[in-house]
């Protein structure tokens, strides 16, 4: 080691002054030897917490993305119009519940596979059986617009999931669904009850068109579709609660819809609704008679649809009766569908008219189809149930009765303006007695002429009557006749005309004379002039003399009182 040369104890004198005693001189081995520590290595540096960070972060993504994923359904659709991957969401009550995740056509390519990724929570209600899935886009109905939102948010899926009470949790998942290609008109949580109208055709009622109850709109049609025979329509209705409670089991239905325009034998009809009726169609209801309601009908009742208030309000007429109507004359004007009534009261309808060839007779004739209902005669259909309860057809049995008394059925104008006719039963007592066919089915029912023909006929008759008049005969001797008077009235002019000439101058003599004793400067005038004015002092004097008596009515005995003497004094 190295000798170190000597430390002083205190700083070097600066230059320029004098130099002071320090002491003695100290060595450097002198000094005490410092304590030197090796340091620590760097376990850990802080650099290493930010990727740490991250990690967590991403982490903690990964598992709350997974703990809010849920599974994946599949769509299909007829299109993808306005879809797209990952932009178009899945709402249900306008919350979004999900995303589209792919879109790619079926193998088959008639539909577009739309797959959405759900949020695992309230996956549980959607991936139920019955779950409608619809595109919501901007549309135009008979309901109103819908979905102006999208405008400008873009197309979404919408999701109508079933009601809580009908969610079964045990039941199997459902991940293949296939979508609306329009919006369901009812969701499937709405209160209310569904019920089934049969009719014969669909008319002018569509999805959406509003149902009436006492002109207040309580529901609206949901569907329809054609019964399993094909001859009519199951429209399904839905009516809102608490309204429902009004449809009971004895409640009629009828289509309300548009302007109801009919020409038939009671003349030109026009029916209209409101105005929402008149353009989208229309179903009214209500109970019959006084409106007491009784038992409210269940869901999914079926109901028939009238054409008209006034035959959905009728009386049940319960099953008809058909019958045949021959007619061999002409049926110009009666139509299918005119009435048959029965004194003015409508028991039918003529529901076929078809032309037939009589082979003995070697004649063509009318055969008119139509169809009675035997509820509507009333009490004379109940005195024959009561007095043979075993007949199997009363309707029948009543009809022949009728038939075998004089009824008839008979061909008359409804209308005179339009020219068309009705089948009326009428009892003629002198028609000719009819042998019924009681195995016959339809029955026939015996006709007569109508009164038109009826008329042509007496014209007929009385034309024919009209030429066996011996028309030129009487021709002959009318002129005759006319050459005699010629003569008569010749003679008349030689003779008489000029006597007659003579009695009227000597009239037109008389008449003059009278002329000039009437005139006003006649001498009759002037003296019946003067005795008037006689009579007129003759009645002055006598009113005067009636005057006098009245005051002094002894004169009569004693006469005129004396004049007084004047006395002289």
């Amino acid at each position: 080691m190295t000798d170190h040369p000597p430390v002083p104890d205190s700083p070097t004198t600066p230059p320029g002054e004098p130099a002071r005693d320090s002491g003695p001189v100290r060595t450097v081995s002198d000094l005490p030897k410092p304590d030197i520590k090796p340091p620590r290595e760097a376990r850990f540096s802080w650099i290493w917490l930010v990727p740490l960070v991250a990690a967590l972060v991403g982490l903690s993504l990964l598992v709350r993305d997974w703990m809010h994923t849920g599974p994946t359904v599949t769509i299909s659709f007829e299109s993808a119009d306005g879809l797209e991957v990952g932009q178009t969401k899945v709402r249900y009550k306008d919350v979004v519940v999900g995303e589209v995740t792919d879109i790619k056509v079926a193998p088959d390519r008639t539909k577009v596979l739309v797959d959405a990724q759900l949020n695992r929570e309230g996956s549980s209600y959607i991936t139920q059986e019955g779950t409608r899935f619809w595109v919501v886009r901007p549309r135009l109905g008979i309901s109103g617009v819908s979905g102006l939102g999208t405008l400008l948010s873009g197309a979404y899926i919408g999701v109508d999931a079933v009601p809580d009470d009908k969610v079964d949790e045990d039941a199997e998942r459902v991940y293949d669904f296939t979508g609306l290609e329009k919006p369901p008109e009812i969701a499937s949580g709405r209160p209310g009850t569904r019920f089934t109208l049969l009719a014969s055709d669909l008319g002018s009622l569509e999805i959406g068109s509003p149902v009436y109850y006492r002109r207040i709109e309580v529901g609206q049609v949901v569907g329809y579709d054609l019964d399993e025979s094909g001859r009519g329509v199951a429209i399904q209705v839905f009516v809102d609660r608490p309204n429902d409670k009004f449809v009971t089991q004895n409640t009629r239905f009828w289509n309300a819809s548009g302007i109801n325009v009919s020409l038939s034998a009671d003349g030109f009809n026009v029916q209209t609704g409101s105005i929402v009726s008149v353009m989208a169609g229309g179903v009214a209801f209500a109970a019959p008679g006084d409106g007491a309601h009784g038992e409210p009908a269940g869901s999914d009742h079926v109901f028939t649809l009238a054409d008209t208030q006034v035959r959905a309000m009728a009386d049940p007429d319960g099953l008809p009766m058909s019958i045949e109507l021959k007619f061999r004359q002409s049926v110009r004007g009666l139509k299918v569908g005119a009435p048959i009534e029965f004194r003015g009261l409508e028991l039918g309808k003529v529901v076929d008219i078809d032309l037939e060839f009589d082979v003995k007779d070697k004649a063509f004739y009318a055969l008119v189809k139509g169809e009675l209902y035997p509820l509507r005669f009333g009490s004379a259909y109940q005195n024959v149930i009561q007095l043979d309860p075993a007949a199997k057809e009363p309707g029948l049995v009543l009809l022949r009765f009728m038939i075998e008394r004089g009824l008839r059925a008979q061909m008359r104008a409804a209308n005179l303006l339009t020219g068309q006719q009705y089948v009326a039963l009428e009892f003629y007592p002198d028609a000719e007695p009819v042998v019924l066919d009681r195995k016959s089915s339809p029955m026939e029912l015996p006709t007569i002429a109508g009164d038109f023909d009826r008329l042509q006929q007496q014209i007929s008759s009385i034309v024919a009557k009209i030429d066996t008049i011996p028309f030129e005969g009487i021709g002959t001797d009318l002129r005759a006749s006319l050459k005699s008077v010629t003569k008569l009235v010749d003679g008349l002019d030689d003779k008489v005309t000029p006597q007659a000439n003579a009695v009227l101058k000597a009239a037109r003599s008389s008449l003059a004379r009278v002329d000039k004793l009437l005139a006003p400067n006649s001498t009759m005038n002037e003296n019946i002039e003067g005795s008037l004015r006689e009579l007129t002092a003759a009645a002055k004097s006598l009113r005067a003399l009636a005057d006098y008596l009245q005051t002094n009515p002894t004169a009569i005995l004693r006469g005129p009182a004396r004049d007084p003497v004047p006395v002289s004094p």
